[in-house]
């Protein structure tokens, strides 16, 4: 059989999404007969029917439901080796993912430094979008706080946080010198729209250790907004920025004692060992280091 080509099989694939020669080729660009003709030679590479027109469109043979996930994968490799093959011919941009309330200035620098041939750039992730960026290869490199989804990537954990309640100025337990989970028990806290379940029971501290539901607070729609409605009265939450930064004037933080610590980490893609990958965890090993407490 001869080799297949690849501009071929992204071909079919966009048939197989739309389910319609027409749509496809508007899609990519061509004629809906030329379509047709890349589908035919596709099909004869493969020995194989892959497609049937129908009244209503098209749909795919057998033999092409078995084919279209290898085809996606077939593609999806081949992009990734070309990336790959970029990133090591010269290293061009490295760009370096962190997410709100973690600092990667220090590590930024020192790449700059050491490698000054190269575009070193940060940029800020959402607090749910590190894994994403990762893999969708936007960033080369991401620091966000533990936990998030790992599969695909390396992580390692760079240092401990402890976590702090947020509360208003005029709350009752402002200016005590630390609360534990008891003192917060009966205080509702806000679930945010779509959070990953692992990662809202750390935040949320569930369970309780006396099997108690966590008191419902506000849905939110991101985390941007959670100060929002603990200022308003009308819930708590717990954070990792270091006790007593100044969060915003109406707002206060006490340590929370009893509970284990956040973790910031760093996660590239598995396998990924590249200069500049390889570069940067051995600077941010040594440079990303836990803030100073007020």
């Amino acid at each position: 059989m001869a080799d297949l080509d690849l501009r071929l099989v992204r071909y079919f694939t966009a048939v197989a999404e739309h389910r319609h020669f027409g749509r496809a080729a508007e899609t990519l660009h061509i004629t809906q007969p030329s379509l047709s003709r890349q589908i035919a030679s596709l099909e004869q590479q493969v020995g194989a029917r892959l497609l049937d027109r129908t009244p209503r469109g098209t749909r795919l043979t057998e033999a092409g439901e078995v084919f279209l996930p290898r085809a996606r994968a077939l593609l999806r490799s081949a992009e990734q080796a070309a990336a790959e093959a970029r990133a090591a011919a010269e290293p061009g941009r490295f760009t370096v993912g962190f997410t709100s309330g973690v600092i990667v200035t220090a590590a930024v620098r020192e790449m700059r430094r050491r490698h000054p041939e190269a575009d070193v750039r940060s940029r800020h992730l959402r607090w749910d979008e590190a894994r994403a960026a990762l893999l969708e290869r936007r960033v080369d490199a991401a620091v966000a706080r533990l936990p998030f989804v790992t599969d695909q990537l390396d992580v390692t954990v760079l240092y401990d946080e402890p976590r702090s309640v947020v509360v208003p100025v005029d709350h009752r337990l402002a200016g005590k010198e630390s609360v534990t989970v008891d003192d917060i028990a009966d205080e509702p806290m806000p679930r945010i729209t779509g959070a990953d379940p692992v990662w809202a029971a750390f935040w949320r501290l569930e369970p309780r250790p006396d099997g108690r539901p966590v008191p419902e607070g506000p849905e939110i729609q991101d985390l941007e907004d959670k100060f929002e409605v603990v200022a308003a009265g009308e819930a708590l939450v717990v954070t990792a920025y270091p006790t007593g930064i100044r969060l915003r004037p109406d707002l206060t933080s006490i340590p929370l004692h009893g509970v284990e610590p956040s973790q910031v980490a760093l996660a590239t893609r598995a396998g990924d060992r590249s200069r500049m990958v390889t570069a940067f965890r051995k600077v941010a090993r040594t440079h990303l280091t836990r803030p100073e407490q007020v």
